[in-house]
């Protein structure tokens, strides 16, 4: 059977305490992975441990980093890398990885492109996240930026990242850490520990000191010995989970993000909507709906939303479960088809609330719960909600759901507020004073004005926070010319 091991500093360790993960179909057990528990976590995370890990970063230019995450994309696509006692080629990762997530094999192709994308930009991602600041300032500690000194020192030697099992593309996130000097400290999910460890091993590959990468599998007591124990983290989780470290400022917390599409009532006029419908599906269906980016509302003009929510059904409902290695294959199963049957009754559940029904039923022939090929799956659902209010209008799940809202004029007037706070906002329209609310509203986190997919991502762009300055805090700094000169060893 294949070990996944832990890795203390880039050192692999063999524990007696392994957690056996199944093939999501068969059920039978397909990787061992060693488990850290809390203890073991709290002896390495030491101070002096994390600060002699940050020297090793530290101590290289910051445009040698940036050229070994080009190498590391590279190898993280292209080459057999280390796992555990045994080796991993790329085509291996697709298998093993779809295997315990049930991802379709042409989705885990798109987001190993994703995920090396960011490796392979990482200048201009970090120039985005920067304001366009010349990071060989972190070489040094200060510098000039269009004629000020700055100065930079970093708020931790560590970046903890607690990571879930639902989309690789996650890992772009935390990956520019290894660009900005920063060791990472890695607890991956539970059906997904296969994308970290990779990207770790393509990175030791590049160049990088080993040191710089530690995994721990663990319980959710070694998760928050995480979060804890190093200075600044990324936390990614549903609302029960990241909820008890909301407000502080150590951890970044990434959980739902109840994305929305919203129509404005000027798209109405001539059916301008209907131009749009294939990006709407898009936006909530791409990469099986399993990201906090896919859309799980569309807020329209309740003139229109039945129509709507007709015209999106339709379209969502061609897509059916498929074999993983179906290069057409957009839905994902569930790994717990207990899981599964939950969400189904949550949606069921929440139909019993009069003001709202199941659309796609006048389109999908077969249930929204269904089994194929030994897996179970939920199908692309669309439902009608006719005011805010009602209970299904604001949720979002773990496949392609949506809840097309009907949005009053009065409601209209005042959005984004009705909305509440959202993670993107697609808004479809040319009504200035929407758009103007919309810039100046603190409760949506990404905009996008126009015929842009709540899930197309620019990775320059901030997301849920600002890794940089979650990493690094900037202080007043003068300096003598004699200090200057001392420094250069002129004087």
């Amino acid at each position: 059977m294949l070990h996944l091991p832990i890795l203390r500093q880039g050192v692999p360790y063999k524990s007696l305490d392994v957690v056996r993960v199944p093939h999501h179909r068969t059920r039978e057990p397909f990787v061992e992975i060693s488990q850290a528990n809390a203890g073991l976590i709290r002896r390495d995370l030491r101070p002096e441990r994390l600060a002699a890990a940050r020297e090793q970063l530290a101590r290289l230019p910051f445009d040698a980093l940036v050229d070994m995450c080009s190498k590391a994309a590279d190898h993280f696509l292209d080459d057999t890398l280390p796992l555990g006692g045994s080796e991993q080629s790329p085509h291996d990762y697709v298998l093993q990885l779809s295997a315990t997530t049930g991802m379709p094999h042409a989705l885990v192709r798109r987001n190993m492109q994703r995920v090396a994308g960011v490796m392979r930009e990482m200048r201009t991602v970090l120039r985005g996240l920067t304001r366009g600041l010349d990071l060989t300032v972190l070489d040094t500690g200060h510098g000039e930026h269009e004629g000020h000194v700055l100065s930079f020192y970093p708020r931790t030697d560590a970046l903890g990242v607690v990571l879930p099992s639902n989309s690789p593309g996650v890992h772009s996130l935390w990956v520019p850490a290894i660009a900005l000097k920063m060791p990472l400290v890695l607890r991956p999910g539970s059906a997904e520990p296969w994308t970290p460890f990779r990207i770790a091993q393509a990175f030791i590959r590049a160049g990088c000191p080993p040191e710089a990468f530690s995994y721990y599998p663990s319980d959710h007591a070694g998760a928050g010995e995480i979060l804890r124990r190093t200075g600044r983290s990324m936390f990614f989780g549903d609302v029960t989970a990241v909820g008890g470290w909301e407000g502080d400022p150590r951890v970044e917390l990434h959980g739902p993000g109840y994305s929305k599409l919203l129509i404005g009532e000027d798209l109405m006029a001539g059916d301008a909507w209907m131009q749009h419908v294939d990006l709407i599906a898009a936006s909530i269906a791409e990469n099986g709906g399993r990201s906090c980016v896919n859309a799980s509302g569309v807020w329209v003009p309740a003139s229109h939303a039945g129509r709507v929510a007709s015209a999106v059904a339709a379209k969502l409902a061609h897509l059916v479960p498929r074999a993983a290695d179906d290069e057409q294959a957009t839905l994902a199963p569930f790994v717990d088809p207990r899981v599964a049957e939950r969400i189904s009754a949550q949606i069921d559940s929440g139909l019993q609330t009069p003001g709202a029904r199941e659309v796609t039923l006048d389109y999908r022939p077969s249930p929204r719960l269904a089994t194929f090929d030994g897996a179970t799956y939920l199908q692309p659902t669309v439902v009608l909600c006719d005011s805010p209010g009602h209970p299904l209008a604001n949720r979002e799940f773990l496949f392609p759901f949506a809840a097309v809202v009907a949005v009053s004029p009065d409601e209209m007037q005042r959005m984004p507020q009705p909305m509440g706070k959202t993670l993107v906002v697609t808004a479809l329209t040319r009504d200035r004073g929407l758009v103007n609310r919309l810039l100046g509203s603190p409760l949506v986190d990404r905009l996008n004005i126009g015929a842009i997919q709540t899930n197309q991502m620019a990775w320059d762009q901030p997301h849920e926070g600002n890794l940089f300055e979650h990493l690094y805090a900037r202080r007043s700094f003068q300096q003598h010319a004699d200090a200057a000169l001392a420094a250069a060893g002129g004087a």
